[in-house]
């Protein structure tokens, strides 16, 4: 669509419905045009091999796609499919000008009840995830099966989606993707396909192979007076036939790559009550490797787009990289046997981003002696103390107490056979002689990474964190210096310790940190 057909669209005239406004949104494929009550969504003409959206005729066919196969969940939502004319404006959705394109028109859902923004609000709870999990399960119960779908479910034809995958990802490869990541990556998925006919063989024959939805994530779903489930997949039925546990498993990876592992473990279990289908978990890890990928594929596409700007794709080329970060922890996490991993680090060194990040792509569990710190005191846990040096909730009984707890939430967690990161300056040498204990006691291998960078940068990073109000630390440049004083020499308790600069990228130090994980499980 020219540029002065997009511009006129977004003049409130050119609707045949009353609107005070027009915004507009655009994605790899498509332009969204909000107005008050409406959304007008118009597919770019643009061609990725799997999606051909190029001619007239290809637009308006899955425009009318895009709408039959929606209207399975959100059947109200779905208005139908509109023309868009030319008019001495430019274009207009009314009149008799010659029709240029077509637009699918929607019903216009409350932006602030978007999953995808209540987890940013921290406003998602256990049963509004029941409830999407219920409406995903009932779903896949009814979608459609045949022996054309079943043929889908195929070793070949997924051996034949991640060889498109791995192609199409190769001009991207140092921007978004490490070339080691992607053979890693690459060579387990080869190997996973080579090894395991069986369980793909068993999800065929067990009727799990349907006609699903193919993009299931956060930002498709709404939570308003019912759960909307919007904008499956339309252009390519090799995407959508699919088996459902790789349809449940964008979402789960979704959440998890919003940091609510918890939320996802609630949603797969009550998915496989509602669905009964208990073979979900053997699949997993491979479909969350396949979703972190693709998406980690569909934004490095948005680089390309002359359309978008500069801050935008800076956006997506941070978002793809950490979505192959992620498929690539998918697979590490299964040969890490239980341990206890501390960070050790003066205030503003780095450790509490690092100890998340590690957690993220290795689906640790993390234990933060800030948060404990803030949740002993009854506070929320960005709530900011100003209290003087080793006064308040920062005295020495009221951090001994905390570390105490720590510890002992560390041992429940071992004890239940998982992984576990303590995040805390670990000054004492008493405190890292109680990890090493907990490490010999339950019988885990120990990991200690003490963190640290410049002076100068760490003052940088402490008065940054004054403007954040997001921050959990309470640390503060005026009380650098005397933690600085006071942390008691580090010495090595093993093999396992090791130092970790943090001025250099964040990402660096977690690919070293990863690799030592790794080797030490090996």
């Amino acid at each position: 669509m020219k540029s002065r057909h997009l511009e006129a669209l977004l003049d409130p005239a050119a609707y045949d419905e009353p609107t005070a406004s027009v915004g507009l949104i655009q994605t790899h494929v498509s332009f969204l045009f909000l107005t008050d009550t409406f959304v007008y969504k118009i597919k770019k003409p643009v061609d990725f091999g799997f999606l051909n959206f190029v001619t007239l005729d290809r637009r308006r066919f899955y425009c009318e796609e895009e709408v039959r196969l929606n209207r399975r969940l959100c059947p109200d939502m779905y208005q139908g499919v509109v023309e868009i004319r030319e008019s001495p404006a430019g274009a207009c959705l009314f009149g008799q000008g010659e029709i240029i394109d077509y637009a699918v028109k929607m019903k216009r859902l409350p932006a602030e009840r978007m999953l995808d923004r209540l987890l940013e609000q921290d406003a998602v709870g256990s049963g509004d995830i029941r409830s999407i999990a219920r409406a995903i399960g009932e779903f896949h119960l009814r979608a459609e099966r045949s022996r054309e779908i079943d043929s889908y479910g195929s070793v070949e034809v997924i051996r034949r989606n991640w060889t498109e995958n791995f192609f199409q990802i190769e001009a991207y490869l140092s921007r978004t993707l490490s070339a080691a990541d992607f053979h890693f990556i690459r060579e387990w998925v080869e190997r996973f396909l080579a090894e395991h006919g069986d369980l793909f063989a068993a999800r065929v024959a067990g009727g799990f192979i349907r006609d699903c939805d193919g993009d299931i994530h956060s930002g498709n779903i709404c939570l308003a007076e019912q759960v909307y489930i919007f904008d499956c997949i339309e252009f390519n039925a090799r995407f959508r036939f699919s088996d459902t546990a790789a349809d449940v498993a964008f979402l789960l990876m979704d959440l998890e790559y919003r940091n609510r592992r918890d939320l996802a473990e609630e949603l797969l279990h009550e998915y496989c009550a509602v669905t009964g289908d208990n073979g979900v978990p053997r699949m997993l890890d491979f479909y969350r490797v396949y979703r972190a990928f693709v998406r980690g594929k569909v934004e490095s596409f948005r680089l390309d787009d002359p359309q978008i700007d500069d801050r935008e794709k800076e956006l997506a080329r941070k978002s793809a990289r950490r979505h192959f970060r992620l498929a690539r922890g998918y697979i590490s996490r299964r040969s890490l046997t239980p341990c206890l991993i501390a960070f050790s680090g003066l205030m503003g060194a780095g450790k509490s981003t690092l100890a998340r990040e590690l957690s993220f792509e290795l689906g640790l569990d993390l234990l933060s002696s800030d948060i404990l710190r803030k949740e002993r005191a009854g506070l929320s846990k960005t709530s900011h103390c100003r209290d003087g040096y080793n006064q308040g909730i920062y005295s020495l009984d009221f951090t001994r107490n905390t570390y105490r707890e720590m510890f002992e939430r560390a041992e429940e967690t071992l004890r239940g056979g998982r992984s576990v990161i303590l995040d805390a300056s670990f000054s004492r040498s008493a405190d890292r002689a109680e990890a090493a204990a907990l490490a010999r006691r339950m019988g885990v291998r120990l990991m200690l990474f003490h963190t640290r960078c410049p002076d100068e940068v760490t003052r940088e990073r402490l008065e940054a964190r004054e403007e954040d109000a997001g921050v959990v630390s309470d640390g503060r440049w005026e009380l650098f210096s005397r933690q600085k004083n006071d942390f008691e020499p580090l010495l090595s308790p093993g093999e396992n310790w090791e130092e970790i600069d943090t001025s250099v990228p964040v990402e660096e130090s977690i690919v070293r940190i990863v690799q030592i994980v790794e080797g030490c499980a090996a």
